[in-house]
């Protein structure tokens, strides 16, 4: 039997990440009492190694077989020996695919703080032109909101996560509360302005949750470049060490660390959650904690395996899923075409391998296809940007021996890549549920993930490599390498959608302020609730809309709904 842990608080909050510490910040900070189930250890600066030398690790970071051993997913992305034990044991914690459909589910996280810890900090706001795409176009289903609604939770997020960027003046992809820009590098400027000048193409300074000047006692970023290792001057956003510690800072806010959220636990006589049932991953043992309101930021995929997990005898295909839609309609960027050329060094020399600065990111480039006011693209729906950088390096593969050989090698060579990102229709066939033959170490069930590339997909990424050729040879690039591969196995990290909100509960499982159609105490505040997946990178809309649905969590609260 469970181990009870008899305090009632007045919301549970599972996951630490982008959503979840915003949760637990607003909700604290207001007087709620919140308890933080967090599946991971504590997060501190002693755990960053940002600036901490190769040659002080067992392996040198020269070892990636060792790593495969235990992580051959997770070391896919941002996963090395300077921080693998941030992440998850992927033979401890599996998942399943269909052998024709492999998904590599990366950046599973166990630490306060989550993929925040090591994310790409590209922080866009969605528009009118994404919120309402279905109407645009008549695919899918608009989200039961609008840019106005949230408009005022993106300038609240980005002023205190604080992101460096440019103000453009497109209307599809609206300006923000922005600090000074990461400078452009001498061949990014030519490229956008040449790209500008001969193809009408936006190429913009990304704007990135890395700080240009200080903010609430964080640093500016000093361009070390393995953000993916911590950050000792706090210079990006990690909300372990921004709104989690807030939170706890209020005195208001409870952090349980190594707890695996198994299930949501529901009353028996009343149609509402009561708790979360955990299981400790140090001692094994099965823990509950009890509350008024339980809201899940585990992460799509996460959040939703919990509510299938909760399945009940009112509810046997997953906790609140009368809809039947609680798992359908995964969606994940693909990011599988984009190109590489050549450019002048203008003088510029390499830097030794890990010295020199490192710039957090260089240019995003603006969706361009199927905008407002323009004719239909007739090969596929909706659209894509591009994230891009230039680099300057020795020219390792040049020929020849000798004195001309080191000569040459010493030639910098400066190359600008950029990778596509494209929305991803949300379709049926694309899902998640529960695999009734695998569980994890901890003896829960696990997912099985089934996502393919449709028609629309495969259409986008041709159209990315093209574009990519064609905008570096507008630019000017030499030896240039295009490239349009299928996407599988996907990996752009951006899941979303298998909780999706709308206005007709017949279609779908949340609501607008991301609260359950048919439990009124559970809500589920991360992209699992998004209706579709635009192009643009989800983490600062998954903050916003989590404030925003906080703000009416606590106008229910002042009612005495709960």
């Amino acid at each position: 039997m469970p181990k009870k842990q008899h305090r009632l608080y007045d919301v549970i909050v599972v996951g630490s990440g982008a959503s979840g510490g915003w949760a637990c910040k607003r909700l604290a900070e207001a007087g709620l009492r919140v308890a933080l189930l967090e599946a991971g250890k504590p997060q501190s600066d002693k755990n960053f190694t940002e600036h901490k030398p190769a040659f002080e690790l067992k392996y040198r970071d020269m070892a990636p077989e060792i790593l495969r051993k235990t992580r051959p997913i997770q070391s896919r992305f941002a996963c090395s020996e300077y921080n693998a034990d941030w992440f998850i044991n992927d033979l401890e914690e599996p998942y399943t695919t269909p052998p024709d459909q492999p998904f590599l589910w990366m950046g599973r996280v166990r630490i306060t703080g989550g993929r925040t810890n090591v994310w790409g900090r590209l922080s866009l706001r969605y528009s009118d032109w994404d919120f309402k795409a279905a109407s645009h176009d008549g695919y899918g289903e608009d989200w039961p909101l609008g840019y106005k609604d949230i408009e005022p939770y993106y300038d609240l997020v980005e002023k205190y996560v604080g992101i460096s960027g440019s103000a453009e003046g497109i209307d599809f992809l609206p300006d923000g509360q922005f600090q000074p820009p990461v400078p452009l590098t001498c061949q990014e400027t030519l490229f956008r302005e040449r790209v500008r000048e001969k193809l009408g193409r936006v190429v913009m300074p990304a704007r990135v949750a890395n700080l240009t000047q200080p903010l609430h006692g964080r640093g500016p970023c000093h361009f070390c470049g393995p953000c993916e290792r911590g950050c000792l001057t706090h210079s990006y956003f990690n909300s372990a060490f921004t709104t989690v510690a807030d939170a706890l800072a209020s005195g208001n806010c409870t952090l349980i660390s190594n707890a695996m959220v198994y299930k949501v636990l529901m009353d028996p006589d009343h149609n509402r959650a009561r708790g979360v049932l955990y299981i400790d991953r140090n001692t094994r043992r099965p823990e509950e904690v009890y509350s008024r309101v339980v809201i899940l930021c585990a992460q799509a995929q996460e959040s939703v395996r919990i509510l299938l997990n909760s399945a009940t005898r009112e509810y046997p295909n997953g906790l609140a899923n009368s809809s039947g839609v609680l798992g359908h309609y995964l969606t994940a960027h693909v990011r599988s075409g984009g190109g590489s050329g050549e450019f002048p060094s203008f003088a510029l020399k390499p830097a030794p391998e890990g010295g020199g600065p490192h710039k957090p990111m260089g240019v995003y480039i603006a969706r361009f296809r199927n905008l407002p006011n323009t004719p239909p693209y007739k090969k596929f729906l909706r659209g894509y940007g591009y994230e891009g950088e230039s680099q300057t390096g020795f020219h390792w593969d040049t020929p020849g021996f000798g004195e001309a050989y080191k000569k040459a090698v010493l030639e910098p060579r400066t190359t600008i890549e950029i990778t596509g990102f494209g929305e991803v229709l949300p379709r049926w066939e694309n899902f998640v549920e529960l695999d009734s033959h695998v569980k994890d170490i901890y003896g829960i069930p696990v997912l099985r993930i089934h996502m393919s590339d449709g028609e629309n997909d495969r259409a986008m990424i041709q159209d990315m490599g093209d574009s990519a050729g064609e905008m570096l040879e507008a630019a000017g690039a030499k030896n240039i390498r295009a490239y349009a591969h299928p996407s599988a196995p996907r990996w752009a990290l951006h899941e979303a959608g298998i909780a999706r909100m709308g206005s007709d509960p017949k279609k779908s499982v949340l609501s607008q302020f991301q609260q359950s159609h048919d439990i009124k105490n559970l809500f589920v505040m991360d992209a699992s609730s998004f209706a579709s997946n635009p192009c643009q990178n989800p983490t600062l809309t998954i903050m916003a809309l989590c404030v925003r649905s906080c703000d009416y969590l606590m106008s229910e609260f002042k009612r005495n709904t709960f």
